[in-house]
Formats: structure tokens, sequence, C-alpha cells
């Protein structure tokens, strides 16, 4: 075995500044180009330490990667420009000791490395054939990446994860994520959203009941923890969960065990445990709301989600893919954004983060008149921005149109503002026309035929 450090990428400028800053750091270093040449290599030594890139030319590293710990050859740190949850996941799965998204800080690759190093003696974890699967979660923002890598990291363990962040930023995803990429994906995961059930259902909706337990109760009924029996429970809204609920829910984190509603015969259950909430647990601790003991049970690892105002770069992605799977699920026409439409749609403030985005493009994606969906038929969505950016979007599309040579430019501008200024005007005087027109600075007759001319128009 060599002292030495291996590269594997074949970008040449990514090999040589990661190189150059390993060697500063006092490190030996090998690079390579492509698999192969990797894999003549080791007939004659073997790394101290591996980096490889994920997608190169021939075979990727994910194979190599597999090969490698086949062999007990590592530990293995993986770079990608590509982070999304299935290849995070499954880098980790087969073994690797971190995952580094490029473009990464050199000063954070060389520490990366330096740990790894200094663990080598620990055992490394092997995996067996890597599975991919396709996921709802998307982004390619610095938060998501970082949020792919803990999944990747964490989803294999059986520890209990507490997911946090506002609502609508897609936590449920993230726990099926943890469901899909963990050795339980052969089994059920049951979600639960303890805030919409109320109290005094909740208990049998969780553990179940015998027949007679309550009025109505007339037959056995197994509750969720048996439902997820060998798979995962996703407790949603956490903390709305009643205490003497939460001193319940405690007894069976810590023994593994229960009782059905109005039952005698003890239940062992093998569920793993991820809880959501938008609150801060702490602080409902602090109040006396939440039990201290059962939220450091469930806070063993936490994911904490960011808002979609701080992932901004996210949005064009995430509304393109919304429009297109609406249309794909609805059955309908394919429609796209034009350039102008999607800078809007990625200025807009969405208090409803993700959720939010994606109810606007399903909208959009049902009655917008055209294929093509303009600034225009963004009018009925969030509110606009502010000051002078709807003339730039105006701009921007002229500028498009009139290098593509299309016709009646205008007429088409002047038709798609009437719309406009006639639905924001009738929405707001609540359909009453003589308000609309006298808001609007125009008759009532001139506002009836413009009405009449858009329905047409659009029928």
């Amino acid at each position: 075995m060599t002292e030495e450090i291996w590269i594997v990428d074949d970008d040449r400028g990514v090999r040589f500044v990661l190189a150059e800053a390993l060697r500063d750091a006092g490190l030996t270093v090998r690079e390579f180009g492509e698999v192969a040449s990797v894999r003549a290599a080791l007939h004659e030594t073997r790394p101290a330490l591996l980096l490889t890139d994920v997608r190169m030319p021939g075979e990727d590293g994910l194979s190599l990667l597999t090969e490698l710990q086949a062999q007990a050859i590592g530990p293995v740190i993986v770079m990608s420009a590509y982070t999304d949850v299935a290849t995070t996941a499954a880098a980790y799965r087969a073994g690797a000791v971190d995952y580094l998204a490029k473009p990464f800080d050199l000063d954070h690759a060389v520490a990366s490395v330096q740990r790894a190093l200094a663990s080598v003696a620990a055992p490394t974890v092997t995996g067996s054939h890597v599975i991919a699967h396709e996921h709802a979660l998307l982004g390619d923002s610095a938060p998501m990446r970082e949020v792919f890598r803990l999944i990747g990291r964490v989803a294999a363990s059986d520890l209990n994860v507490l997911i946090t962040g506002e609502t609508g930023t897609g936590k449920e995803l993230v726990a099926r994520a943890l469901h899909e990429e963990s050795a339980r994906r052969g089994k059920s995961f049951i979600a639960l959203n303890t805030a919409a059930i109320p109290s005094e259902l909740l208990e049998s909706e969780l553990f179940g009941h015998e027949a007679g337990a309550f009025t109505g109760a007339t037959r056995r009924v197994a509750g969720r923890f048996e439902q997820a029996e060998g798979g995962t429970l996703f407790l949603d809204e956490i903390g709305d969960m009643p205490l003497a609920l939460q001193t319940r829910l405690l007894r069976v984190l810590a023994g593994g065990e229960f009782y059905r509603v109005g039952g005698r015969e003890l239940i062992r259950g093998n569920v793993r445990i991820v809880a959501a909430t938008h609150q801060d647990l702490a602080l409902r601790v602090a109040a006396g709301q939440f039990r201290a003991d059962l939220m450091h049970r469930l806070d063993v690892v936490r994911i904490e989600l960011p808002p979609l105002r701080t992932r901004r770069s996210d949005i064009p992605l995430l509304a393109q893919h919304f429009l297109a799977a609406t249309a794909q699920e609805l059955k309908l026409p394919p429609k796209r954004f034009s350039k102008a439409a999607l800078k809007l749609v990625a200025q807009r403030d969405y208090p409803g983060n993700v959720r939010e985005l994606e109810n606007l493009c399903r909208r959009l994606a049902v009655i917008a008149p055209g294929s093509e969906i303009l600034p225009a038929d963004l009018s009925g969505g969030t509110s606009a921005p502010s000051g002078g950016e709807w003339t730039d979007a105006l701009r921007e599309w002229a500028v498009e149109a009139l290098a593509a040579g299309e016709a009646d430019i205008h007429a088409r501008a002047r038709e798609a503002l009437d719309q406009t200024l006639l639905q924001a005007a009738m929405l707001a005087s609540e359909g009453h026309r003589q308000n609309a027109a006298s808001a609007l600075g125009v008759g009532r007759n001139t506002l009836t035929r413009k009405l009449g001319a858009s329905r047409t128009r659009r029928s």
C-alpha cells in the first residue's frame, strides 16, 4: 500500500487545483483521468485514500466505489457536480466516507481528506448493489445540496430523524427519501399528520384498538405503528401532539412495545420514526407544551429544510418541473415559460414556499391560454413585483419577439395588457362592471366590449 492520495476525475482542471491544494497540505498525490487507469494501477499498489468523480466517460465513479469496497480498498471520497438524493445516498450506501458537491471549497476538501485519513483504521460500511431512486426533491442551490448530502449520510441508519422547516418546504418528501434510500425501502412508509386528527382519536390512529374499546369500535383495527412494521412511520406536525399522547409515544420509543387501545396483548414493533414540525420544539418545551425527553428521542438527527426565499436559484428548475408534471398528470398540451415570465416567477415571494410555487404552476398549466406562458398570464398568481419590473419584462419580451421576426407584436401586447387590467379590476370590484370600469378610467360599454372580445378569443 502506498501513502498516495489518488484523484480520479476526467476534468483536468479539477484534478490540478485539488492536487495542488493537497500537496500544499503535505500529502502525496497521483492523478487519473479515467477508471481504467485506476484499475491498472491497482495491480501494483493501493492508495491511502481515493477521491473520485461520479460521472466520467466510460465507467462511472459509483461502480469504481462498489468495486473498491468489495476489495476493502479505501477510504473513498466521492465528488460530483450532480448532487441529488439518489446519487448522494447511493455513494454513502456503497461505502463513501464523504461527498463533496462541486464546486467545493478547497479548504473543506483538504479537511475532508485529513479527517478520512485520521479515521482510516476505523471499520468502513460496506455496500451492496447500488440502487437509484427517482425523488421529487429538486434543487441545485447550496442549501439543498447540503440537505441531499445529509439525507444520503443518514438514510442507511436506523436513527430517528427530526425534519424542521416552514410550511410547504417539502418535509414529507424528505421523509420519503429517507425511507426509499434505507434498508427498509421494501416495507411500508406510513404517514400521519398528527395535527389533522382530533386528539381523542389520535391514540387509536397510532396504536390501533380492540373491538369494544369505545363506542363504535365494532372490530379490531391495526394502528399506524402496526401498519409500518419493518418500515418507516412519518409523524408530521409532531409539535401539535397532545401532552398525554406524548407520554405514551415516549414509552414506545424507549421500549419498542405498546398496547392497542382497550387491549391487553403487548405488541413489539420494529419501526423507524421520522418526525417533522414547522414549530420550534425548544420553545414549546420551555412553555411546557412539549416533553423535553420526547424531543431528545426524536431529535437524534435533524434535517432543516431551507425556505424557498433562501434558494431562489432553484425556482426556475422547480417551476419548469411542476409545469411539465401537471401537463403530464392531467393529460394537457405541454406548455413552457417565456424567459420574461420565468424571470418574474423567480422574483416573486412565496410565503407558502415550494407548495405555493407548485400551486401557481398547476394553475398556469390549466388556465394559461397559449402554449407559452407570458408575463400577462401571471396576473392571477401571487402578488407581482413592485416598481417598474413589469415594464422590464415587457421590454425583454418585445426584444425577443422582434429578434424572432414575430408579427403583430403591438396588437398582441395591447391585448395582453387589456386582458390583465380587466381581470385585475374585475377581481378587485368582485365582478361589478361599473366599479371596475370606473377604477380603470374607461366607460362601462368599453369594458363590456373588451370582456366579450376576450371571451370570444379564448373560446
